[in-house]
């Protein structure tokens, strides 16, 4: 073999390997009442992802969508069944209820259809497993989708926790997730309906926003459940949410260190951000731009590089074609069962109002 035909053989193999890593991924859609479908339509829009076809029953939902975002009819389907028996995306999204999601990898998963849900993996530890079981079987890749998980600041932090070791070990986590209320900020009807149901959601602001603490914590302790669960919730606009909690507090205990997860529809404000403390110092990210340091009196801003993957499509792309394993990290099978343990842990804790000690 030629050293000019050797070449000219790699020189292809790499054009082949960018023409895959750049393809544009064949999505289909399961559901359109999580509000968080709309991020997914202004990617069409842009021509960063394709839609195969959209699996929702409810006429007016489809309406509703077809008119803000132009959709031709032919991409609508009364389920996911009637929709596999048509098209083969290359995954599925969930944008449907949590209590929902199991019934997406159960239609898909036989198919080979790798599933990416909205948070968080599902409502009970039982479909979770379920659900693990079948990916599992069927080798197909079970992802979760954060908001924060598309943090730069988020990726930032983890860099300079386990990699550059810049606070030491890390003694105490907390995280404060939530907003004014999914009500108060004008969530749709559609949505409320099963956010606000304490079955289709499972809970309210606990599971809504509990998750997202749950999630960055178990990623810093590299994949490992807390010893022990104790969650406090409080009902403190009954009026509103007459079904489910609106306010939680969530501590996990680990060998070595404290979780506290402050998750409510209460806040005055739409607040996202993480601090974690070490043994030599203090990082806080403020929100997907700002992060800070502190070492004893002295704060400083720190310059955040952008993260690899800033969304879920090409995270997704990435993984689909190989380039990327997502092993533990923040939309990893393996990080969200062990967010829905500590999920379900929280709602024992307040149900029985005690520390709740997870399995090994």
């Amino acid at each position: 073999m030629t050293k000019t035909f050797t070449l000219g053989l790699l020189l292809l193999l790499a054009a082949v390997t960018t023409i895959a890593q750049q393809k544009i991924l064949n999505v289909g859609v399961a559901g359109l009442s999580h509000d968080h479908v709309h991020l997914l339509m202004h990617q069409w829009k842009k021509g960063q992802v394709t839609i195969a076809g959209i699996a929702e029953p409810d006429a007016q939902l489809i309406a509703r969508y077809k008119k803000s975002y132009q959709l031709p009819d032919s991409l609508f389907y009364p389920d996911m069944a009637a929709l596999l028996k048509h098209k083969h995306p290359d995954a599925v999204l969930a944008y449907n209820a949590v209590a929902d999601h199991i019934d997406v990898v159960e239609a898909c998963a036989p198919r080979g259809i790798s599933v990416m849900v909205e948070k968080p993996l599902a409502t009970t530890v039982a479909q979770a497993e379920r659900m693990a079981a079948l990916a599992k079987k069927h080798n197909i890749h079970l992802l979760t989708n954060y908001e924060t998980t598309w943090y730069n600041t988020n990726q930032y932090v983890y860099d300079l926790v386990k990699k550059q070791e810049a606070v030491g070990p890390v003694r105490k986590m907390v995280v404060h997730d939530g907003h004014e209320g999914p009500r108060e900020i004008g969530c749709s009807e559609d949505f409320l309906k099963w956010l606000t149901d304490p079955v289709k959601n499972g809970g309210g602001a606990l599971m809504d926003f509990g998750c997202y603490g749950a999630n960055l914590m178990t990623w810093l302790m590299d994949g490992k459940a807390p010893v022990a669960v104790t969650a406090v919730a409080r009902h403190i606009k009954p009026a509103v949410y007459p079904k489910v909690e609106d306010d939680a507090t969530i501590l996990l205990e680990y060998p070595e260190a404290t979780g506290i997860i402050e998750a409510s529809w209460n806040w005055p404000f739409s607040i996202k951000d993480w601090e974690v403390f070490g043994k030599s110092g203090y990082l806080h990210a403020l929100n997907p731009t700002d992060l800070q340091q502190r070492r004893k009196n002295e704060y400083q801003p720190v310059k955040v590089p952008e993260a690899t993957y800033t969304d879920n499509i090409t995270y997704l792309a990435a993984v689909l074609n190989g380039s990327l394993k997502p092993e533990n990290d923040l939309s990893s099978l393996e990080n969200n069962l062990i967010v829905v343990r500590i999920l379900e842990a929280a709602r024992t804790s307040v149900k029985e109002g005690k520390r709740i000690v997870l399995k090994k």
